[in-house]
Parts: C-alpha cells; sequence; structure tokens
C-alpha cells in the first residue's frame, strides 16, 4: 500500500518537497489562526495592572480568561492585526484595528449567564471615546473636569468600537433586574446584605494608645503600607481584608477600629440636583433588564440617558418637558440588553460602576478563570500559582 499517496501529483509523480522558508511560513500562519481562535473562542491570558481588586487579585497577576463561560463574543472588529488590542505597538495613536468591516453584537451560546459575585472582565463602557494622553483616565471625567474645548484643544481624542476599548477586571455585584444600595460602605441587593468577599479590601481608621503598629507584624499579615496612613498622633488609616481586622483588634496597642468614610460625591449620574449619593452611600438604583421597561422622567433621565443613547443606539431629546426617542414622543423606555453593576473588591480604591454606571452585557468579554503566573517584589508569589478566582 502507498503510505505517502498525498505527496504525489495526479500524475503520479512524488510532489516537490516544500522549502524551509515555505515550511516555516506555513507554520506561522497556522499557529497564527489557531491562537486567534483561541484567544477569540475559547480563553486569552490578561494581567492586572492595578490594585481595585486587592487583595483577592494582585498586581502583575496573570489570569486566563475564560471566554466560553458566558459565550465568546463575535468581534465588531474582525480586521485587526493579530495579538494586538487597540493601539499598533511602539506607536502612540496608530490603530492596530480597521473599521472598514463592523459586525453588530452576537454572542454564541456559553455554559452559564453572568451570576453576581462572578469576576468578570469587560471593555470599559465610557471608552467610546478617549484622550490618548491620558488613556487611563475617563474622557467624559476629563470633560467634566476641565471642559470639552479644553479636553479637545490639549489632547488628541479618538473614538473606539465596542471590542477595542479598555478591559476592566470586577466583581459583578448586581445583575439585570437587581436593586442596589451602598449604606456606609456595605451593599445590599434587593434589600439583602451582599456577601463581603474574603479577601476584600476596605479602608479603616484604626486608633491606637499613641504608638504606631509594627511594621513587621505588618507585613505577616500583608498589610500594604501607605504613605499618608498617619492622620494623626495615634491614628492610622489602612486598607484592610475582615481578617486583617480580626487580627488587629488582638494588638495590645489597639483601641478601636472604624470603617473610613471619605464623602466623595463626585459620582454616577452627576446630577446633584437629584441625587446625593456618594461612593459609600449609593441609591437605591434599578439594574436594567432586557425587556422591562421604566417611566422616564425628568429625575431618572440622567440615570437611563447613555443606556438609551449610547449603549442601545437612539436619539433621545428633550423639547418643553417631553422627551423623543428616534423623534417619536415617549415618557418609558423598554431595554434592549442586560446590564451589571461591577466593583472592584478594593472599595476604596476602585474606580467602577459607582462612577461611570452600568455595564452592558455587549461589553462582557469573560470570566476571570485561573492565575496561572505571578510575580511581585522581585520574586515570583508561588503561593498564588494555578489558584482558582473566586
Amino acid at each position: 500500500m502507498n503510505l505517502a499517496f498525498w505527496r504525489r501529483n495526479n500524475d503520479g509523480q512524488p510532489r516537490k518537497r516544500k522549502s524551509a522558508v515555505r515550511e516555516w511560513l506555513d507554520a506561522a500562519i497556522f499557529a497564527i489562526i489557531a491562537a486567534t481562535l483561541i484567544r477569540t473562542f475559547i480563553f486569552e491570558a490578561y494581567t492586572i495592572p492595578t490594585p481595585s481588586m486587592e487583595k483577592t487579585l494582585l498586581v502583575n497577576d496573570f489570569l486566563f480568561v475564560s471566554k466560553i463561560s458566558y459565550g465568546p463574543r463575535i468581534p465588531n472588529t474582525p480586521l485587526a492585526v493579530p495579538f494586538t488590542h487597540h493601539t499598533l505597538p511602539g506607536t502612540k495613536y496608530t490603530k492596530a484595528y480597521s473599521e472598514a468591516v463592523h459586525w453588530p453584537y452576537k454572542r454564541l451560546p456559553g455554559f452559564t449567564d453572568i451570576k453576581r459575585n462572578d469576576v468578570v472582565v469587560f471593555n470599559f463602557p465610557e471608552g467610546d471615546t478617549v484622550a490618548l494622553e491620558q488613556q487611563d483616565q475617563s474622557y467624559y471625567g476629563l470633560v467634566r473636569s476641565l471642559g470639552r474645548d479644553a479636553v479637545w484643544e490639549s489632547y488628541h481624542v479618538t473614538s473606539r468600537p465596542v471590542d477595542k476599548r479598555e478591559n476592566y477586571i470586577k466583581r459583578c455585584v448586581a445583575e439585570a433586574g437587581d436593586t442596589l444600595s451602598i449604606r456606609d460602605g456595605v451593599v445590599f441587593i434587593n434589600s439583602r446584605q451582599a456577601p463581603i468577599p474574603p479577601e476584600s479590601e476596605r479602608r479603616y481608621m484604626v486608633q491606637t494608645n499613641g504608638d504606631p503598629l509594627n511594621p513587621e507584624r505588618l507585613d505577616e499579615l500583608d498589610v500594604t503600607p501607605n504613605p499618608d496612613a498617619t492622620l494623626s498622633a495615634g491614628l492610622f488609616l489602612y486598607n484592610l481584608t475582615p481578617g486583617n481586622v480580626s487580627a488587629l483588634k488582638n494588638f495590645p496597642v489597639v483601641k478601636s477600629i472604624k470603617p473610613y468614610f471619605s464623602g466623595e460625591q463626585s459620582v454616577f449620574p452627576y446630577d446633584t440636583a437629584n441625587y446625593h449619593w456618594t461612593e459609600e452611600n449609593f441609591g437605591p438604583l434599578y439594574i436594567p433588564k432586557k425587556g422591562a421597561t421604566v417611566k422616564l422622567d425628568s429625575s431618572n433621565i440622567a440615570i437611563y440617558d447613555r443606556v438609551i443613547r449610547v449603549y442601545e443606539g437612539n436619539t433621545l431629546e428633550s423639547k418643553n418637558g417631553q422627551f423623543y426617542i428616534n423623534n417619536k414622543p415617549a415618557d418609558s423606555y423598554t431595554f434592549k440588553m442586560n446590564y451589571y453593576w461591577m466593583m472592584g473588591d478594593n472599595r476604596n480604591n476602585s474606580l467602577d460602576s459607582r462612577y461611570w454606571g452600568f455595564v452592558p452585557e455587549d461589553h462582557v468579554v469573560g470570566k476571570a478563570w485561573l492565575i496561572w503566573m505571578s510575580y511581585g517584589n522581585g520574586s515570583i508569589r508561588w503561593s498564588r500559582l494555578f489558584r482558582t478566582i473566586k
């Protein structure tokens, strides 16, 4: 039997052997296609750049994020340079994708829906417009603080499709259809207190007898030093987990530990005439659910304005006290997508939904699954390797 029949031409003669260059080129093309399909439809690697999820996730944790858990999302912009996100490496402003072809949002079936307490990777909802020199800040936050004209004069401003916006990672604390409240820093969902992640951090004032806390003991507890920790003699400010609080209460020098409230008022929906919410006292707020209808009036339009106009692609105008959606009078709106409320586990050091509102379902990338590598202080954190994320 001829076991090499595929190597012959139609005339029965053996095919010419490929050159080494051709073989390497074929292997490279296959590898690029295979890796792109895996990254798009199965899982992708991400890195934690900020401490907003400490101590659940640490800076320089390397994660695998499952795309198949919630169903892989079909790319909006399929024409892109492989293994890049939104900007070509080595450049400041050159896009790594083309918008010549744009596909509408579609998600393939997954194994589960997004649930409360899931750690989720998603595209930054306010990332549709970006000041390129200040990409770590919200464009809309810059406009609120500096004014639109000043931002456009000072920065290069560009727009981005959903799948090319910055990737964020937070915990889903409220699903579509929930009602969320925050009272003195404690989250309530549908009037019930939400579970507190065991490794989450919160800012506390620690009152001692006047002596500072032993830095070696703090290091043992993995309490991160804060350069502004000293408020006054014997009064210190620390980010602590629930376990840290329990341990510090047993220190002889500690007299009391109380949550610290900043009173920050620059929060969503930035309508101080109708909402005097802060990062620690917020809501109640309804999280939009697909098919649900809400009444619209002057007191709540700031909450749903961006949902109606930006996320769901309608026109919205107000004339003489009457709202017009797609040029038709409207006193209510029915949502086309599900939305979620995302917050960091390091609640006092996290820019999250309290500042930019809802996360639409079409922005969801995947579920954080596994830490495959972690390093800090110049060495590998061996205890964190291959730890699943909860």
